[in-house]
């Protein structure tokens, strides 16, 4: 593991500070000392779980921005390990563990890998040994780094749209370039449309490899209705896709 950036120094005593039943209310981490951004509406917070990066990953999920419930997750498991007096790489790997895509959508994106018989390619059980046995061949990220909030709501890419927004957009760009540039060729996993919109630029200019790119992959939040009737759209181009790159090693 490698970290890639090291707010985590500036931000430790605020988040000792934090007790645990602050840290599961969104009002007071949200007005606590963690804000490293503003730009009009948009408001982005730290949170420790995607300053560290696995550069050996096979696979790269890839979502929008931490929400909250991942942010909360995140700064709770740093504090433990803070408190324990780890090192800011074990804290925020840790962290990176625990809260990488949990709750209901961590559920939703195994049983869809599944189906597209990801586990076959990586030669495992199952795609929920990427969250537990074989975690050292994933590597969850965002194309916002830490936890981007829209007039304090989740940021979900649309409001406003992230491509229009000078901030968020060169911000995305930026991090997420560098952020791939430390690994050698994974299988890149874009949630929803609008990430897949930012690698399709960046594999026009020649950045990445399209062909390593899952491109039809729904959102698996469950605030996604549409996200089944996505998936089965795009489900056999994308499990042939699979295939292809299984052939290709």
């Amino acid at each position: 593991m490698m970290l890639i950036s090291n707010h985590l120094s500036k931000y430790r005593e605020t988040i000792l500070g934090l007790t645990q039943e602050a840290l599961r209310s969104r009002e007071e981490v949200l007005s606590s000392n963690l804000l490293m951004a503003r730009s009009g509406e948009q408001e982005m917070f730290y949170a420790p779980h995607n300053e560290v990066v696995n550069p050996a990953a096979k696979v790269v999920i890839i979502g929008i921005t931490p929400g909250w419930t991942q942010m909360s997750i995140a700064l709770e498991a740093a504090r433990k390990g803070l408190q324990a007096g780890l090192t800011d790489e074990t804290v925020c790997w840790q962290a990176k563990e625990a809260a990488g895509f949990a709750g209901t959508m961590r559920a939703h994106l195994i049983a869809m890998l599944d189906a597209l018989e990801l586990h076959h390619y990586l030669g495992i059980g199952t795609c929920a040994d990427l969250f537990g046995e074989c975690r050292e061949w994933l590597n969850t990220t965002s194309l916002l780094r830490f936890p981007v909030f829209s007039g304090g709501r989740n940021y979900n890419g649309s409001h406003p749209d992230l491509p229009a927004h000078p901030f968020l957009d060169q911000t995305a760009l930026s991090l997420l370039q560098a952020e791939l540039s430390l690994m050698n060729r994974p299988l890149l996993i874009p949630l929803g449309r609008k990430v897949e919109q930012v690698l399709q630029r960046l594999a026009a200019d020649g950045l990445l490899d399209g062909e390593r790119c899952l491109w039809g992959f729904p959102h698996p939040s469950g605030a996604n209705g549409h996200r089944l009737v996505q998936f089965a759209r795009h489900k056999e181009g994308m499990r042939k896709q699979i295939q292809a790159l299984a052939g290709r090693g």
